[in-house]
């Protein structure tokens, strides 16, 4: 009975997909009313990873007393889309789901964030860079292949990496199930964590090899309140395969989370041709005392930033690598690149504070993460983009 109720399911899903097939929904340009409703579908999955307080602490220029509460609109439900898979959680506890619109036009891959598990917190912290094109050993059977950008001199972050292995076998099985079925259009879905993952879900995406996917599909991604994925020659890749409005960062100027991870710039993270590799040309024709002097200040900035790269990549490399090699006891460290100068991606869709901001998410010197939550994020989309409509 199970079986045949999989049969009509399929058979109407299927029918369903082939009244809708060959139209677009998905066009590119960032639209307000699907970043609204992909915020409704994440806080559905996570509802309470990120509470807002109720109350907020004494400001003396405000003019509510700090007893008064602040009642902010609910997040409602994700109406028009249906949940359709979720994955077992894998990895550093990584998990993602499927949710199929109601005409079962377009699917949203909804990539959660960090939970409260230390294991999950690890996968942010090992942010040493690896090449974004090569393989890491997942265990002793299991070798992930992966390539994320053309460019070789690209690389990416390694716990995020990590989390992207995890989760690529089922994102893969599950978008050739729905494509199979007539589901040609894809959005990729992220917020915080799950932002960073959204920019190497794509990229992968973009990169497998010929035949792994029909190159039909359509793909668009919005990578909300994520940190910096890679360095710039992955993020010039990640911008170029998505140029002409297919992918977003979209930030809260008040959230910390996308200035993360550190980054630091060092002479070899230049292009080539660079009048900093070889400054001596540069001083030719100064002083004996300026030609000391310039290149004495110049060594000395280039080992400072140079010490800096080796410290940072020891800490957040092998440091960090003992921690998780606890729970992914078979996974093997990797060599990791000497880059790290960390770059922002995606066209920028920024949220600016609006008048009673302040007001309605107040920093009282502990909650970090009030301008990181959803619901600051939806209320900002809310209020910046309300006299569009918010067609959803």
């Amino acid at each position: 009975m199970a079986h045949l109720k999989k049969i009509i399911l399929s058979l109407c899903l299927l029918a369903s997909c082939l009244c809708t097939q060959g139209q677009i929904i998905l066009k590119p340009g960032f639209d307000p009313g699907q970043y609204i409703r992909l915020l409704e579908i994440t806080h559905k999955q996570t509802a309470g990873l990120y509470p807002t307080p109720e109350k907020p602490t004494h400001d003396s220029t405000a003019s509510r007393s700090a007893n008064d509460t602040i009642h902010l609109p609910a997040i409602p439900l994700p109406a028009g889309f249906r949940l359709v898979y979720r994955s077992p959680e894998t990895g550093l506890y990584n998990r993602w789901a499927l949710w199929l619109r109601d005409d079962s036009a377009v699917a949203v891959i909804s990539i959660r964030g960090t939970i409260m598990n230390t294991a999950s917190w690890m996968e942010n912290f090992y942010a040493a860079m690896v090449p974004a094109t090569g393989e890491i050993q997942w265990n002793d059977s299991v070798t992930f292949h992966y390539k994320l950008a053309e460019d070789p001199r690209a690389t990416v972050h390694a716990g995020w990496l990590l989390g992207l292995a995890s989760l690529a076998p089922t994102i893969l099985q599950e978008i050739r199930r729905y494509e199979k079925l007539g589901v040609k259009q894809f959005i990729i879905f992220g917020h915080s964590q799950g932002g960073a993952l959204a920019f190497l879900v794509r990229s992968y995406l973009h990169y497998l090899p010929e035949g792994a996917l029909p190159k039909d599909i359509v793909y668009k991604a919005y990578c909300s309140a994520a940190p910096k994925p890679g360095n710039l020659y992955y993020a010039y890749d990640f911008d170029y395969i998505t140029r002409g409005g297919w992918a977003f960062r979209v930030v809260n100027a008040r959230d910390w989370v996308p200035e993360t991870p550190f980054s630091i710039q060092t002479l070899e993270d230049f292009n080539t041709v660079n009048p900093f590799q070889n400054i001596k040309p540069a001083l030719k024709h100064r002083s004996l005392l300026v030609k000391l002097y310039a290149g004495h200040v110049f060594n000395k900035l280039d080992r400072s930033s140079k010490k800096a790269n080796k410290k940072f990549r020891r800490v957040l490399g092998h440091t960090v690598y003992k921690q998780i090699h606890q729970t992914l006891p078979e996974f093997k460290e990797p060599v990791y690149a000497k880059s790290m100068n960390y770059m922002t991606a995606g066209t920028p869709v920024v949220l600016m504070p609006y008048a009673d901001y302040d007001h309605d998410f107040p920093f009282d010197g502990k909650n970090v993460f009030i301008h990181h939550g959803l619901k600051a994020y939806y209320l900002l989309t809310m209020h910046q983009y309300a006299s569009s409509g918010l067609n959803r």
